[in-house]
């Protein structure tokens, strides 16, 4: 699994670079005094919008370079992430189904977080899997005694991000996950509310995995 995870992490680091230069073709057209181009240039049509846009050669042969690195991106990253699918299903079938039975999981975070947990037997509680996913700081602790908490560098940075994902999509179009959210903010900010609603995602991703159970959004809201 470590190899099949180290490729989907390496997707994750080609998917940022795309970022980038979709920015930088967003930051040209600003620098040049163009109208915004408000195109998603994952799409074919909106790259090739882009192929006549400057005036200058050097400018536009410049844009398409990002535009033809966007493209081949495009394909590759749309085949990596079939491979890493069908390899998830054929090791790991029954935890794939119980992840993306949660609301926010789709193909992407439901493989991050199967390849960085591998087993989940592996945390004996709940507490061991939350401060490795970074929903909790660890303690620091020495000859038996505690002596406080330890830095936000220890854990799986990218299970941390899929938490804060999952959060943030649950949330999406979900009155009663935005009625929860709600009366966790009477009693923090909303950026802490968010971080305990991404904290509850992952305890209840540690049991379903654990139990092999689905989601159960009643019980979920309820706790």
């Amino acid at each position: 699994m470590r190899a099949a995870r180290d490729l989907l992490r390496r997707r994750t680091r080609i998917v940022r670079h795309g970022a980038d230069l979709k920015a930088h073709v967003n930051n040209t057209t600003s620098q040049y005094n163009l109208p915004p181009n408000n195109l998603n240039l994952r799409y074919d049509f909106a790259r090739e919008a882009m192929r006549n846009r400057f005036d200058d050669d050097c400018v536009q042969r410049n844009i398409d370079l990002d535009l033809n690195i966007i493209a081949f991106y495009k394909h590759e990253l749309s085949s990596v992430e079939c491979f890493i699918e069908k390899h998830a299903k054929h090791h790991s079938g029954s935890d794939y189904h119980i992840l993306t039975s949660f609301p926010g999981i789709g193909r992407i975070l439901a493989l991050t977080i199967l390849y960085e947990i591998g087993d989940i037997a592996r945390f004996n509680t709940v507490q061991d899997f939350a401060s490795y996913s970074r929903l909790i700081k660890c303690k620091a602790e020495s000859a038996g005694k505690t002596y406080g908490t330890q830095g936000n560098k220890i854990g799986n940075a990218h299970l941390k991000w899929a938490f804060g994902e999952i959060a943030v999509l649950y949330l999406r179009g979900n009155d009663k996950a935005k009625s929860y959210l709600l009366k966790l903010q009477k009693r923090m900010s909303k950026a802490k509310a968010l971080s305990a609603l991404a904290h509850k995602v992952g305890r209840c991703v540690y049991y379903m995995l654990k139990n092999q159970k689905v989601f159960d959004e009643k019980r979920f809201l309820a706790g």
